[in-house]
């Protein structure tokens, strides 16, 4: 019920009846909309005792609005708000006629958040979709996760420690993944060095807002991922973007710009590089922690697509080889079992990890603890490894059959490296068949680059099916477009 002893105010000190000041009073909110047309009002006997005033007056002023038509009273059921605005009579109310105070633009000064350009083309809405590399949900043990979630909720104990520290994390959760993560690649911490996130780009806004200012500079890839150059601009810091290869980012040229000006940090995509999928290689992994060491930098390691490998093992982290603290490593759950769950980790020094905690509670008090522990179970109990391995499987082969059917039916308009890993392929269209001439009907590809011409085609979340319909609706618009291929 709406506060009506503030809609309402009485004035006795002025010479206008009370029971016409509460009819004035209620015409205006109906007026400004903040009574709505239908919106039931008290009952006479229940706003004469909200406003301390005789029921014989709240029955005058309702009587009032009556004869003008602001409002209907249906005997000993309700007094609601009229459909038709007197003043307008007999057009029918329609929101239009209300002055909404949130239609008006902010007009005083506030800060504004620069996007980049390159984020998500989406060059069409349609039921086949072209993502930029989800897992398959179909796939994911989230029945199990969430029965272990409803579990928690009904154990005294579990509640109880669902809500302890979650700024950091829960202490089941991060102490399960630094078993986890010691276990699978070879990072040797304790649950101290880790800060449990809502997904990989908290952490990225995080350690950004920690170790960069107006007076630093960035090293991130061209092309790269544009949501973490967000994160990197908002902190005034300047952005060099190095080229990324067939071998992934450019060392040598990182070198180049650190013997000619101080850089602070290096932004990198060890595994499946955002967007264009290559993977570092071992030698340049290597001379970037060297660079890191005789020029006194941060390496930001988003791993994000770590676990999904095929033609071989995966390479170990950087956060896994010697290194003086300066490595902080990021990844995240929501590419190993389902987008919607927002968890994602930052390994980091504890100092720096402190640091971060004390960030984040000023906008984010902690996160689901139940689902932490829930996942903190589904680690312990070996569902997750069973999941990942079950998933690389089946990813791997819908990797392969990607590359067939890209092969066989669109050889001539396509370039591509097969990625080693990772849940999409960087397809890039030859110079003479712009992406910005494509209008694609009956297919949305989520993210596409002009300047690169080129798109991410996300194969994990499809099956065979799903795969032959895009390809063979992208090949009908590319002839349709530019003319058949021999």
């Amino acid at each position: 019920m709406l506060p009506f002893d503030r809609i309402v105010i009485i004035d006795n000190n002025i010479g206008i009846p009370i029971y016409r000041q509460i009819a004035v009073c209620i015409t205006n909110s109906i007026r400004n909309g903040i009574l709505k047309a239908g919106t039931h009002l008290p009952g006479s006997r229940e706003l004469a005792k909200t406003l301390g005033v005789h029921r014989k007056t709240v029955l005058a002023a309702y009587d009032e609005l009556y004869a003008q038509d602001w409002i209907v009273i249906i005997p000993r059921k309700y007094v609601a708000v009229s459909a038709n605005i007197p003043t307008l009579k007999p057009q029918i109310w329609r929101s239009s006629n209300i002055s909404q105070p949130y239609e008006n633009n902010f007009n005083l000064p506030f800060k504004t958040i620069e996007g980049d350009e390159v984020a998500n083309l989406q060059i069409s809405v349609s039921d086949i979709v072209i993502d930029d590399g989800y897992p398959d949900v179909r796939l994911s043990p989230i029945d199990s996760l969430l029965k272990t979630y409803r579990s928690l909720t009904t154990r005294k104990q579990a509640v109880r420690n669902a809500h302890l520290n979650t700024a950091q994390g829960t202490s089941e959760l991060r102490n399960e993944l630094a078993d986890f993560l010691s276990q699978t690649r070879g990072i040797n911490i304790s649950s101290e060095n880790i800060i449990i996130t809502h997904g990989a780009q908290m952490s990225i806004y995080l350690v950004s807002q920690l170790l960069l200012n107006n007076d630093t500079a960035i090293i991130a890839g061209r092309p790269g991922y544009p949501t973490a150059n967000t994160a990197f601009k908002e902190t005034g810091a300047k952005i060099i973007e190095v080229d990324v290869d067939g071998d992934g980012i450019d060392v040598d040229a990182i070198e180049e710009i650190c013997n000619s000006q101080k850089i602070n940090a290096v932004y990198v995509i060890p595994h499946h590089h955002y967007p264009t999928t290559v993977t570092l290689t071992v030698e340049r992994r290597m001379k970037l922690l060297e660079l890191s060491r005789d020029f006194s930098f941060a390496i930001i390691e988003d791993d994000y697509d770590y676990d999904y490998h095929y033609s071989s093992s995966p390479y170990l982290p950087l956060a896994s080889a010697g290194h003086d603290g300066n490595v902080i490593y990021i990844g995240s759950f929501s590419k190993m079992l389902d987008p919607s769950i927002r968890i994602g980790f930052m390994v980091a020094p504890k100092n720096l990890i402190a640091q971060s905690v004390a960030l984040r509670s000023a906008v984010d008090i902690g996160g689901d603890g139940y689902m932490q522990n829930a996942l903190a179970t589904m680690i312990k109990e070996g569902e997750l490894k069973r999941h990942l391995k079950k998933a690389k499987k089946i990813y791997q082969q819908r990797r392969n059959y990607l590359h067939s059917l890209l092969t066989k039916e669109l050889n001539g308009y396509i370039s591509y490296q097969l990625p080693s890993g990772g849940m999409a392929i960087w397809v890039r269209l030859f110079s003479q068949y712009p992406l910005s001439l494509l209008e694609l009907k009956g297919i949305t590809i989520k993210t596409a680059s002009v300047e690169e011409n080129a798109f991410r085609f996300g194969f994990a979340s499809m099956n065979e099916k799903d795969m032959e319909e895009a390809v063979y609706l992208l090949k009908h618009e590319f002839q349709r477009i530019y003319g058949h291929k021999k």
